[in-house]
């Protein structure tokens, strides 16, 4: 994929493109500042268009270039644009049905079976109907966002007129490496060149106060009392949780250990190799977990599961138990994996060491946590000077006052 990229050695742009099925990397002079990288957007598009039309010619773009002598003799052997053709004409290229078919199916061993799910999903809804029939190498970047323009026009989940601006990058992202790996195989230029996201409102986190914490559990049916408590103060993932086994609750150590998930239906490993750990139990969790072994234990191998002995349905759980409450207390709706957000921010207003609370949530490390949640704790947003006055004067007494 053709790009503008920064050498390091002395802090200049360059060029990175393919020509003639070879990769070229043309040095400048030029600082990495907005101006320069427009300046070379432009040069880019313009060796990007030659190329695809034949007469990009290596000499005239880069005249001292050590490549000129290497691409010159291949130039004047197919100094025609036709000619070109006729050189590639015996590569068979794929439509881009035929294509996606392929990739998929050399891809999906390194995939979760539910991001499987999702690509065969987005490749059927909305790939094929567009680019289906088309060659591969003969998609453009206008087509590109042609399709995308077309996906704001569809309608939307819950009566929305069109689909969110999220949803549409969800849709489109995988085209990128779709069109890159296409063109590495029958030697073209991605048409996937300087294509942004849209625009789209980030989803704050938005947990329960201890006081509503209290209040849904107060008026919580009994039979998904528990459930909702180990939910709010281990901060598990919903998979996670729906997906928990009861050999890998500790009793003994007072832990519970991450080490599979349930995702549509489906169980799976864990989102990520941070996801895999181990979470501390506290008083009311165990309790819980106690008096859950009673109902569940001889029924499932699942923690959490229907009279049939399955996992949950957590959309059932959602819609029938977990809405229709928050209505009722008149809270604001919520989705329930806010109570993952939830424990999170009563481990930080608690004191807890923020290391130990990355290690319990399942992140690589501290950075959400402060990104995402201090604002939600008064003793990490003080910006009066306050906390550190107090410090000095207990550590320091009167004396220097």
């Amino acid at each position: 994929m053709a790009s503008i990229n920064i050498r390091k050695e002395t802090n200049t742009l360059y060029l990175d493109f393919r020509y003639m099925g070879k990769r070229c990397r043309e040095q400048t002079t030029l600082k990495p500042t907005s101006a320069n990288r427009k300046k070379l957007e432009r040069a880019l598009v313009l060796i990007e268009s030659e190329i695809i039309a034949g007469t990009f010619r290596y000499k005239s773009h880069f005249p001292d270039s050590k490549s000129v002598e290497q691409f010159t003799d291949l130039e004047l052997q197919l100094h025609q644009p036709d000619e070109w053709k006729s050189q590639e004409a015996h590569i068979e290229v794929p439509t881009f049905a035929e294509f996606v078919a392929g990739w998929i199916e050399r891809n999906k061993v390194a995939w979760r079976r539910s991001h499987l799910i999702n690509i065969e999903s987005i490749v059927s809804k909305h790939y094929l109907p567009f680019f289906g029939k088309v060659k591969v190498d003969d998609i453009t970047r206008n087509d590109i966002l042609k399709f995308r323009t077309v996906l704001a026009k569809v309608p939307g989940r819950n009566g929305k007129e069109s689909l969110a601006n999220t949803r549409i990058n969800k849709v489109i992202n995988p085209l990128k490496r779709i069109f890159e790996d296409a063109a590495d195989e029958y030697n073209f230029t991605t048409p996937y060149i300087r294509i942004k996201p849209l625009k789209s409102p980030k989803t704050d986190a938005n947990p329960f106060t201890i006081e509503e914490v209290n209040l849904i559990l107060d008026t919580m049916r009994i039979d998904y009392r528990d459930y909702f408590l180990i939910r709010f103060f281990t901060g598990m993932r919903t998979g996670e949780i729906d997906g928990l086994k009861w050999k890998y609750v500790d009793f003994d150590h007072k832990v519970i250990k991450i080490r599979e998930t349930i995702v549509a239906g489906e169980e799976d490993i864990t989102k990520t190799e941070s996801s895999v750990r181990d979470i501390h139990m506290s008083t009311p969790v165990y309790h819980a977990l106690i008096r859950q072994k009673q109902h569940s234990a001889h029924l499932s191998k699942f923690v959490f599961c229907n009279r049939n002995g399955e996992a949950i349905n957590h959309n059932n759980v959602t819609q029938r138990v977990w809405y229709p409450l928050l209505k009722r207390l008149n809270l604001e709706k919520r989705r329930p994996y806010q109570t993952r957000h939830t424990a999170a921010t009563l481990w930080l207003a608690s004191g807890e060491s923020p290391e130990w609370i990355a290690r319990q949530m399942g992140h690589a490390n501290t950075s959400m946590l402060f990104r995402v949640y201090s604002r939600y704790v008064p003793n990490l947003t003080r910006m009066d000077g306050s906390a550190i006055e107090k410090l000095l004067q207990k550590k320091l007494g009167v004396k220097y006052a």
